[in-house]
């Protein structure tokens, strides 16, 4: 299944499992091995890698509890032949 990113904004100290709760996600709709991954910490911002249909769900929430998103998260892959 596809992944997306998702921005949201969280008071220190973060966490994954306190992300999950203010999104309303559960563990089969995180990627919790790509885990939460700061942007700008100084500002509250981190990303969450989520299922497409848990992107769209908290990205179109009108609680706004997201900040941005879905994003898209394409495999980054060489391009080419290796030299």
């Amino acid at each position: 299944m596809a992944k997306v990113l998702v921005t949201v904004r969280l008071t220190a100290p973060a966490t994954l499992e306190g992300a999950m709760r203010r999104l309303g996600l559960t563990e089969d709709e995180v990627d919790t091995g790509y885990g939460l991954v700061p942007v700008d910490p100084g500002r509250n911002l981190y990303v969450l890698r989520v299922t497409e249909e848990a992107g769209r769900r908290v990205g179109d929430s009108d609680a706004g509890a997201a900040d941005g998103g879905p994003y898209s998260d394409p495999p980054i892959e060489p391009y080419g032949p290796p030299r």
